[in-house]
């Protein structure tokens, strides 16, 4: 499969991008905006919530990244940096 092109550079992603709600059971989540490790760009949701099973409550935990697809490879992040 072909590289995908990142739509938006890496500032309008700084500027703009907000947090993303994200349900999972009867919870609405917020995923937080990051600049990943990697140079990616995206939302990261790390927490616990509580989940019916039968009935009964279970805790679980949630990590969940969503990365922009193309965003490691825009100009002015860390790869960027380093040369």
């Amino acid at each position: 499969m072909a590289k995908s092109v990142c739509p938006i550079s890496r500032e309008e992603f700084r500027a703009k991008a907000r947090p993303v709600t994200v349900a999972i059971g009867n919870a609405n989540l917020p995923a937080e905006v990051k600049e990943f490790s990697t140079g990616s760009l995206g939302w990261y949701l790390n927490t616990k919530t509580t989940i019916e099973v039968d009935g009964k409550p279970v805790v679980v935990q949630i990590g969940l990244n969503l990365t922009i697809v193309g965003s490691k490879e825009l100009p002015g992040g860390p790869a960027a940096s380093a040369a």
